[in-house]
């Protein structure tokens, strides 16, 4: 619907406008009209209507605010002016508010341009639409007179729409009805009363009507001036669809098996690295490791857990003397396939995760062993593991208290 429009034309140019030739003209209440970029429903414009007086054949150029008020409207009621603004040409037959109009209140409605908004996803983008060599537009559109508490006689008109053009369409589903060249403008203001301008209230489909991108802060009807008019650059935003896409492969890339690669170091200055590329796999044969040879594995992780550098590191607290993960269950004698899920899960870096944590894995043990694993990063650096362990039909062992002080 066509809300906004450029009117910066001087009065004494719209005659020619319209093409009305040598047709007299008179002009009425013109001194209200106030040229501006972002013309608004309210506000004043110079209208052509027939002239009804002695004078028939001529026309009027005349002061009109924008936005229908009928005249049987109430004279106590306060006028709004954006009720009826536009007018959907389809049914202008129909409705009482412009039934009535058609056979004598006809009138031309000449602007620069006007103003239409795409919608953008949850954004609207407003453009400028106007003809490629700048000549104004002219509008179909329909006047009425209205009294006022004060008794003042008020004049209003709305611009008739119809449905948008191939072209246009990708704007907007509706567009104003545009009167392109001098015969329709005169069929418009001078047809007879039982004429029914079915083949002037269509789409305008010439490729000279174009437009362009203009700032959304000519949404605001207080924002004027020639900035209203000036193209800008779009960004194009893509559809949230592709978004949820993009999740989706990433999530497929990280389900595939991560390659490792490993580089061996030159034998000699002029020989370069070679780069080997190993699949990473969770599978491994468990039975052959024997308790011993964990329980020393066990030993030098506490070693590296406990070192001088780190105890430098951090504020000396009653966790610190504390058994680590490790010691705590090689002296606690469990069986060794359940030392060594617990070195299984143990990283390059030396501390237990739970991105490798896996029902199946579990499920391979003997005995109903369920280990939750929280990792905590402190202020300090430090990194802490709190462990539950549940032991279900299993003697000689106690469930084991939490093993570090959470500060």
């Amino acid at each position: 619907m066509c809300g906004r429009c450029r009117c910066s034309i001087r009065p004494d140019d719209i005659p020619r406008s319209c093409n009305l030739g040598n047709r007299r003209v008179r002009f009425v209440d013109t001194d209200r009209y106030r040229p501006a970029y972002n013309v608004s429903p309210g506000s004043n414009l110079p209208v052509i209507r027939r002239d009804t007086g002695a004078n028939s054949e001529g026309a009027v150029v005349q002061c009109m605010k924008w936005g229908l008020i009928p005249s049987f409207t109430k004279n106590t009621e306060k006028p709004d002016y954006y009720r009826m603004f536009n007018a959907r040409s389809e049914s202008i037959g129909e409705k009482a508010s412009f039934r009535r109009l058609l056979p004598g209140n006809r009138c031309l409605v000449v602007v620069e341009g006007f103003f239409e908004w795409k919608k953008d996803g949850g954004k609207k983008q407003p453009y400028y639409i106007h003809l490629k060599d700048d000549r104004p537009l002219v509008f179909a559109a329909l006047y009425d007179s209205w009294k006022n508490s004060e008794g003042e006689i008020q004049y209003t008109f709305t611009i008739l729409t119809t449905s948008s053009s191939s072209a246009f369409g990708c704007l907007h589903d509706r567009m104003p009805v545009i009167l392109g060249n001098k015969e329709s403008t005169n069929e418009w203001l001078d047809g007879s009363p039982s004429s029914k301008f079915d083949s002037l209230l269509k789409p305008y489909e010439e490729p000279d009507l174009v437009w362009y991108p203009v700032t959304p802060a000519m949404g605001k009807p207080s924002f004027d001036g020639p900035e209203c008019i000036k193209e800008i650059q779009v960004k194009e935003t893509k559809p949230i669809s592709m978004f949820f896409a993009k999740m989706g492969t990433k999530i497929e890339n990280q389900s595939e098996p991560k390659e490792v690669e490993k580089t061996e170091k030159p034998k000699s200055p002029k020989q370069e690295p070679e780069t080997k590329t190993e699949t990473s796999h969770l599978k491994r044969e468990y039975d052959d490791v024997s308790s011993s040879d964990i329980k020393v594995k066990v030993d030098e992780a506490d070693k590296k857990l406990t070192s001088p550098a780190k105890k430098k590191a951090n504020l000396k607290t009653s966790s610190d003397n504390q058994k680590t993960l490790f010691s705590y269950f090689a002296s606690m004698n469990l069986p060794s396939d359940t030392i060594f899920m617990m070195n299984f899960f143990k990283n390059r870096n030396g501390h237990t995760t739970t991105r490798d944590l896996d029902r199946s894995f579990l499920s391979l043990f003997p005995k109903r062993i369920v280990v939750l694993f929280l990792l905590l990063s402190l202020r300090c650096g430090r990194q802490h593991l709190v462990v539950v362990v549940e032991l279900a039909n299993t003697e000689n062992v106690m469930a084991p208290a939490p093993l570090l002080n959470m500060s």
